[in-house]
């Protein structure tokens, strides 16, 4: 298999930054789910309510129960067909499945490679769309020189610890930092692969079309640049990003992310191919025309956004330095009514939510990660019930 870099990055990657994260990044003290909607049944997003039709002003969420515990560091977060949960250790670079009955944990095994450190390390991670076929898993890390995304054939035949086949580099030289990774994947509903990337800490790669830092990138699942992607031969799908870090799909196939901001306004963006966000020169709504406004925008005490998922008309948010589960409801790629929080403080730090099936969602919690608070609790993960 050809494995692709991009030279103008590959310099820019080698600039680490050490500087600890600002106000809006992962929750510091002052601060993968994905879902897919090419196929049905857990981790796929919920089907289209009709056109017409627009969810409730008012929602609400039940915790039904609490499906594991005990994770350690768990960032990525991916629905197995037929039974099954897999789960990525960011700081022990482990891959262990999760039966969702039991709460039984088996470990696959240590994915080579992976250089953790800061916010970096084994990140999140995506099913191929052909995994009943041909058993690959697809991770995003960050090693000693960059942040790249790999597959792994898994084998549950043999013995725990031993199910990971070696990383097969798909793609490389996304710029890795201290802080600002990214981390985010997700096959699309046109079984295309996505990903959010970070500017590691140099805000200058954002609007720099020829950087995959600030970025969501759309690729085949082999590594090349996706077919129509709006930059010739560039796998930059957008851009004007600063960390993005929750892709999902609603069920007209239409692509939300979240991503952190500074120090005053965390994002929710519905993303159009070749548009422009806006970091550094906007954080939040801006007056430029040139930038896509946000969705909807959060204080970044209020969210430190995650992953996300769609289910029942609504983006459901998890925060992690905002310790809450935030429901958007849509009209179209507009907000219906103004976001409620759920889950504030009850659960620590919230690190990436799931669709489940229907009106059921997985939310993942990220409290051994350095950033947890006395009295957050472990990390687990629980099966909510959304509307």
């Amino acid at each position: 298999m050809r494995r692709r870099a991009v030279p103008a990055v590959l310099a820019a990657a080698t600039l680490l930054l050490a500087a600890g994260c600002s106000s809006g990044d992962e929750g510091s003290a002052a601060p993968d789910g994905s879902t897919s909607a090419s196929r049905t049944g857990p981790g796929a997003s919920a089907p289209a309510r009709p056109s017409a039709e627009v969810p409730p002003a008012k929602g609400s969420v039940k915790v039904l129960r609490t499906v594991a515990e005990g994770l350690d560091s768990p960032w990525g977060l991916a629905a197995v067909p037929g039974g099954g949960l897999l789960v990525s250790s960011r700081d022990e670079a482990t891959l262990v499945r999760v039966d969702e009955k039991t709460g039984k944990k088996t470990e696959l095994g240590e994915v080579a490679g992976v250089s953790a450190a800061g916010e970096g390390g084994l990140l999140g991670i995506a099913l191929s769309p052909d995994f009943a076929s041909d058993r690959m898993i697809y991770a995003y890390f960050t090693s000693a020189s960059d942040n790249r995304i790999v597959r792994m054939l898994y084998d549950d035949r043999k013995p725990a610890g031993e199910q990971l086949g070696a990383p097969d580099t798909v793609f490389k030289g996304i710029p890795k930092g201290f802080v600002h990774n990214g981390g985010r994947i997700a096959f699309g509903p046109d079984r295309m692969l996505y990903a959010g990337t970070g500017e590691s800490g140099d805000t200058g790669l954002s609007q720099d079309k020829d950087s995959l830092g600030g970025k969501i990138l759309r690729l085949t699942p082999e590594g090349e640049p996706a077919p129509g992607n709006p930059f010739p031969d560039s796998p930059v799908y957008s851009y004007g990003h600063r960390n993005v870090q929750g892709l999902a799909w609603d069920g007209r196939q239409r692509l939300f992310a979240s991503e952190f901001g500074q120090d005053t306004w965390d994002e929710l963006n519905a993303i159009k191919p070749g548009d422009n966000y806006g970091w550094p020169e906007a954080e939040g709504t801006s007056d430029d025309s040139g930038f896509h406004n946000p969705v909807e925008q959060w204080s970044t005490g209020e969210a430190s956004p995650s992953g996300i998922a769609h289910a029942e008309g609504s983006v459901w948010m998890a925060g992690l330095r905002g310790k809450r589960l935030w429901r958007i409801p849509l009209d179209g790629t507009k907000a219906a009514a103004e976001p409620q929080p759920f889950l504030e403080d009850e659960y620590g730090r919230l690190r990436t939510v799931v669709a489940a099936g229907g009106d059921r969602l997985y939310v993942m919690t990220s409290n051994t990660d350095g950033r947890g608070s006395p009295g957050d609790g472990d990390d687990r993960i629980l099966e909510v019930r959304v509307r």
